[in-house]
């Protein structure tokens, strides 16, 4: 019997100083029996860093067609499209087609390096994609419970996630 996801809730409480963006989520993730605590958290992460009310989650890991968030106009059409990791090029090259913006956040420094060192020649021919390190200071595993209830703030391009016993600061380094 195949496992199912295991299901959280968040409520995302979100001050965006740098965008003027100040919003409350609640928010429904679901994880993959595949995913990691982390990789999850950095999902969370790349919704909070893009908070938005068409950012959404997708079926992510359970589908090849779609991102982890993306976000889309009235009409349908893809405006952002957010992956985590390091997707292979077929996809990226896939994503740049069917959206205006992609951005692909890695979590794993040295893993995003070679990764990157490999793949930069092939990716930069993508005007609208942006490859981006997170760097995640303190234990993101450490806020997670089945319903979360976190702070996010965002100042000067830094990102500190909060509840009432821990927190994780983050800064993002644009892969040049």
């Amino acid at each position: 019997m195949a496992l199912g996801a295991t299901i959280y809730k968040a409520s995302l409480s979100i001050a965006d100083m740098d965008r003027h963006f100040y919003n409350d989520f609640d928010l429904t993730i679901a994880q993959h029996p595949s995913e990691s605590d982390l990789r999850m958290m950095v999902r969370l992460i790349a919704f909070a860093l893009h908070a938005d009310e068409m950012l959404t989650f997708t079926k992510g890991l359970s589908s090849d067609d779609e991102p982890e968030l993306w976000k889309k106009n009235f009409g349908g059409d893809i405006e952002l499209w957010i992956d985590i990791g390091q997707p292979d090029e077929k996809r990226i090259r896939k994503a740049c087609g069917r959206s205006d913006e992609v951005i692909v956040y890695t979590y794993n420094a040295n893993a995003a390096d070679a990764w990157w060192r490999q793949k930069e020649s092939k990716l930069r021919r993508f005007n609208n994609l942006r490859v981006i390190h997170l760097n995640i200071e303190g234990d993101p595993e450490a806020l997670i419970e089945r319903s979360m209830q976190l702070q996010a703030n965002i100042q000067d391009g830094e990102l500190m996630l909060i509840n009432d016993e821990n927190s994780i600061t983050v800064t993002c380094k644009e892969m040049e």
